[in-house]
């Protein structure tokens, strides 16, 4: 995937490495051990948090290119959680669930904050390639 950065080689290969700071805020523990493995193997850098007032905070404290949350959560709802936080800094946000129809998720985590979602169980390739995305959102605003 060739990304539109302007067409400085420099920049090219600054995404491609680039290794981003992602919070999961997920309550299901086997996903979140499975999600954290992964993202780790390709060289991120993980923050979790495993309530929905667990993930306000970290996401207040941690400076993170990139959050994945799931929408039940025991305190509360993940559509929530880009509205309670309040950040001052853009964030890309994939929501995922394992309930409901994807398409109607797809616009209710959209009018949240969301740029992304992922309907469970997903495939690989569907989170790579919102990976991909999110680093392409990282890259320009280290650019800026």
């Amino acid at each position: 995937m060739e990304a539109n950065l302007g067409g400085s080689k420099v920049l090219r290969d600054f995404h491609q490495n680039l290794s981003m700071r992602i919070l999961i805020v997920e309550n299901h523990i086997d996903t979140l051990q499975w999600l954290t493995f992964y993202l780790e193997g390709l060289d991120h850098t993980v923050f979790t948090a495993c309530s929905l007032s667990e993930g306000v905070t970290a996401l207040r404290t941690t400076e993170c290119d990139l959050l994945i949350s799931d929408i039940g959560l025991p305190d509360g709802s993940g559509w929530d959680l880009l509205g309670k936080a309040k950040l001052t800094r853009p964030v890309f946000a994939i929501s995922m669930t394992g309930l409901g129809n994807n398409a109607t998720n797809s616009v209710v985590s959209q009018a949240a904050g969301y740029q992304r979602h992922l309907l469970k169980p997903f495939k690989i390739v569907e989170l790579d390639r919102f990976l991909e995305e999110a680093k392409c959102a990282a890259a320009a605003r280290h650019k800026a």
